[in-house]
């Protein structure tokens, strides 16, 4: 999910890129940026398909087309020099965006089952005040038979969640800057 391993994203060093592949090539450039020694960040989560009473498992990009990777411009060039990749998209608030991902990286770290979700723009924003799972904060939906927490990645317009108690979540009182 990310290079190197053993490294927390915010351990990684220089700029960050968001690589908007092309089709299904997230994880052959992640090998790719591997190889080449370049730091990323690829989350990803499985999902399970049963068709025809088979049951089959696979795990996908919670982003898809979306790569992050981090470096200096030679790095960057490598990159694209790897033919997968359809646009580099420039990162303006690098602080926000490392902030963003890291709380995708706790979840995953945490072995929360992470599912992509649509990108919320209204909602109750919360923090988690226990558990592995502390600390992050998102916008609160409710399903039938669930709540959930969606972390959101701004400046893609895309987010992902997990399964949340409610006794888990306070709500973030955004006047105090909580």
């Amino acid at each position: 999910m990310s290079w190197p391993e053993g490294k927390t994203l915010r351990e990684f060093a220089g700029q960050w890129w968001v690589a908007h592949t092309k089709s299904r090539n997230e994880k052959a450039l992640a090998n790719d940026l591997a190889v080449k020694g370049i730091s990323y960040f690829l989350p990803m989560s499985w999902k399970v398909k049963k068709t025809r009473g088979r049951t089959t498992k696979s795990l996908l990009p919670i982003f898809g087309g979306y790569l992050f990777f981090c470096g200096d411009e030679r790095q960057r060039v490598e990159t694209l020099k790897t033919n997968r990749v359809a646009n580099l998209i420039d990162v303006a608030d690098q602080q926000r965006l490392v902030e963003e991902l890291s709380q995708i990286e706790q979840a995953i770290i945490a072995g929360a089952d992470l599912s992509p979700h649509d990108y919320i723009k209204v909602g109750q924003l919360c923090k988690v005040i226990g558990g592995a799972l502390a600390g992050l904060t998102g916008i609160v939906v409710k399903t039938r038979n669930e709540t959930r927490l969606v972390l959101q990645i701004d400046m893609l317009g895309q987010a992902a969640s997990v399964e949340i108690g409610t006794d888990m979540i306070e709500v973030v009182d955004e006047t105090k800057g909580n």
